[in-house]
């Protein structure tokens, strides 16, 4: 490892059949530090989709794992071992029932709250001392159809909101790599993100 290296990692499942889906918002937000970054394009490294930007603060390495939700900690295990990162220099961006649609999270640490991507990570690495930043997407009107809730894409009336908060996200990423976790979470966590604006949320 050197000293200005970090770990970006977005979850979500490879393929064109789940590129839209609401469990997908963790590639989006790395899509989108790529787009702002003008990166060409993704190397096949680490079971995934793999980029590096050099910033003023050092390289921050992005990661889309492409071995489907339930198996992303291999890939987080991989990248993680191969550039000796401690994990105060990893952050996995995920997609969150529990929060509404327009509210991001960062957070040290913690239970998956029933991720599965999540929790993979934490098997595979050992240890639940990351940082995460969930991306809210609302809970289905029916209890019992999270599954096909979160496999399905935003409604038309959501979609744009949803890619609002996805570059809201990506700023989010690049305060935690530049300034760190307490930082970022000053600044984001009591935002409501809207079309128009981010305000405090009540």
């Amino acid at each position: 490892m050197v000293d200005d290296q970090w770990l970006a990692v977005g979850l979500g499942n490879p393929g064109p059949r789940y590129a839209d889906t609401r469990h997908n918002v963790g590639f989006w937000v790395i899509d989108a530090l790529a787009r702002e970054f003008r990166i060409p394009g993704y190397e096949r490294r680490f079971d995934g989709e793999f980029a590096s930007i050099h910033t003023d603060r050092g390289q921050l390495l992005l990661l889309k794992p492409l071995t489907f939700m339930n198996l992303s900690g291999r890939a987080v295990r991989k990248a993680v071992q191969w550039y000796k990162l401690p994990l105060d220099r990893v952050l996995i961006i995920h997609d969150d029932m529990d929060l509404p649609l327009g509210v991001i999270r960062l957070r040290q640490g913690g239970s998956a709250a029933g991720h599965h991507g999540v929790e993979s990570v934490i098997s595979e690495l050992g240890s639940d001392r990351f940082a995460r930043l969930r991306v809210g997407i609302g809970r289905p009107a029916v209890k019992d159809e999270g599954r096909s809730y979160v496999l399905s894409p935003f409604t038309a009336a959501e979609r744009p909101l949803a890619e609002r908060v996805t570059l809201v996200a990506a700023q989010a990423v690049l305060v935690w790599h530049r300034e760190g976790l307490t930082a970022a979470m000053n600044r984001f966590n009591g935002l409501r993100i809207r079309l128009d604006e981010c305000s405090l949320a009540d």
